[in-house]
């Protein structure tokens, strides 16, 4: 009975509903249900490392790269004061590191002697863009801020020897000793390039740090008599130093730049880092960056304090 009672019931339903009966028919599903229905779980933001080289401001800029992104959701490793460029390149390029502020025409330089980086930085930005292709990296947006390579001496040096620029130098280069980084012998931005661009000859080297505290120290204590510092270096006013000018232009434009894994951008879908980057580039001035030195290196507050604060002052975070 009731088997033969079941089609009996669905044909007397579909009567009445072919006859406008009380049976309503099914609500079509809302849009929203529709894309709550489709849509693909976002995908996870990648895990990042930022690295930096073995001086101050590096380690600033790193804070400041990790900040901005940790507080963006995204899980940040840091690998500080890994030592000198020489050391840190590899690191990137093999992916022991994913992220780290560099400076354009050193960095080109460093990757082709042959080279030829422009003053400007947007078109160094694509020279060094060539030479990044090939090893899986990035360059993001310059900023404006650059850090490059100066030559400084003491307010008693430049006065006896009547220093007021790197040519003035040659002639009694042969009674001075010259301070800074250890691999400065060997660089085209230092020794090489001031006996090849100016002709200058130093009596001694005194292999320091990388325009770090020793370098100044050195340099106050008249252990050397010029210093390799770099030019965003606080030191120099703080210290009455006598930054000598570049006259024969040696140095180019060290643009800071961030650069990052290819492989890490594809991972992160939404374009997070890149975007997020991108914004510390655009705030970062030659003030900003003369300023973060100086709270770290002078007035001795501590790096990550300096770089939150900073992020907060430029609306980055909150």
């Amino acid at each position: 009975m009731r088997r033969s009672l079941f089609p009996f019931l669905a044909v007397m339903s579909l009567l009445a509903a072919a006859c406008g009966g009380a049976a309503a028919p099914s609500a079509a599903p809302s849009a929203a249900a529709t894309v709550a229905a489709t849509a693909v779980p976002a995908a996870p933001k990648p895990d990042v490392i930022v690295g930096s080289t073995n001086f101050y401001e590096q380690v600033t800029l790193g804070e400041i790269f990790a900040q901005i992104l940790e507080a963006n959701g995204y899980k940040v490793t840091r690998k500080f004061n890994l030592g000198n460029r020489e050391i840190v390149q590899p690191a990137v390029q093999s992916g022991q590191i994913d992220i780290l502020a560099e400076y354009e025409a050193t960095l080109v330089r460093f990757l082709d002697k042959n080279a030829d980086p422009t003053t400007d930085k947007t078109q160094a930005q694509k020279v060094l863009q060539g030479l990044l292709d090939p090893k899986g990296l990035t360059a993001l947006d310059p900023a404006d801020a650059t850090d490059q390579n100066g030559f400084a001496v003491t307010k008693d040096t430049a006065t006896k020897f009547n220093l007021k620029k790197l040519s003035d130098v040659a002639a009694v280069a042969g009674q001075l000793v010259l301070g800074g980084p250890a691999e400065c012998p060997q660089r085209p931005f230092c020794a090489v390039g001031l006996k090849d661009k100016y002709g200058i000859v130093f009596k001694d080297f005194k292999a320091l740090d990388a325009g770090g505290p020793l370098t100044v120290a050195a340099l106050e204590g008249k252990q050397i008599d010029v210093a390799l510092i770099f030019t965003s270096d606080p030191s120099i006013t703080a210290k009455g130093f006598v930054l000598l000018e570049d006259d024969k232009h040696l140095q180019l434009a060290d643009n800071i730049v961030p650069v990052v894994r290819k492989e890490l951008l594809a991972k992160d879908t939404t374009g997070g880092i890149k975007d997020l980057l991108n914004k510390v580039s655009a705030k970062l001035s030659q003030a900003e960056l003369g300023d973060l030195n100086k709270q770290v290196s002078i007035d001795k507050k501590d790096g990550k304090d300096v770089a939150a604060a900073w992020l907060k002052k430029q609306g980055l975070i909150k």
